[in-house]
């Protein structure tokens, strides 16, 4: 069975934040959303301490707590590992935000452009049915995956069917796959580095892995 994972390779992550920048392009994420981000931080003790850059958003957990609180089933779970919402179900009351453990979903009271109003390119690849009083977060770019696989293309392989933020990174440190196949990249970098995963104590069963020697940061 597919499932879907990301990973972070800490030793080759620069912080040059395109991988963020990619994520708003692609999905017209408005003022104050940040669906991917990157945090500048200090790992180590004094005077062996390093710079770490930590790519971080929804983590699609194999037991996602903010489906388990979602009073509407607006959140929901594929069979592929992606945690989804269903914005018409969507009742805004935020149960998912203060459930969530990596601070990966978002809720826009007041709907918000760059330039005041909504320009022609904001209407092109923004639905503010998406954004206005409902809870958003990160998709893996859902539509890309299933728009590559109706032809044929393989996620993680084919960056037409990989997410936006993988694609747009310039050194390599995003990889994206299905986990239970073992040729994908993904599997072979966990297989063969160490690696941790955020507040997997909470049992959520996190997707999202970081390649990093020295434990996490």
């Amino acid at each position: 069975m597919t499932r879907y994972v990301m990973v972070a390779d800490l030793r080759r992550c620069v912080g040059c934040q395109t991988c963020t920048a990619a994520c708003k392009e692609n999905n017209g994420t408005p003022v104050g959303v940040q669906w991917r981000r990157v945090l500048d931080i200090e790992a180590g003790e004094y005077p062996d301490v390093s710079r770490v850059f930590l790519p971080t958003g929804c983590n699609h957990c194999d037991k996602p707590p903010c489906m388990e609180v979602c009073p509407s089933t607006a959140t929901g779970k594929r069979a592929d590992g992606l945690v989804t919402i269903d914005y018409d179900l969507c009742i805004g009351c935020s149960y998912c935000i203060m459930a969530c453990p990596y601070d990966a979903r978002f809720k826009v009271e007041d709907l918000a452009y760059s330039y005041g109003e909504a320009n022609a390119a904001d209407q092109a690849r923004s639905n503010p049915a998406e954004f206005d009083g409902v809870v958003s977060k990160c998709t893996f770019c859902i539509d890309r995956i299933d728009a590559g696989l109706a032809k044929g293309l393989v996620p993680g392989r084919d960056m037409e069917a990989t997410p936006a933020c993988v694609q747009g990174c310039i050194s390599g440190a995003l990889r994206f796959g299905d986990l239970h196949d073992p040729d994908s990249d993904v599997s072979q970098l966990i297989k063969t580095n160490k690696y941790f995963r955020q507040h997997e104590e909470e049992g959520t069963g996190p997707g999202f892995y970081y390649l990093w020697d020295k434990g996490a940061p």
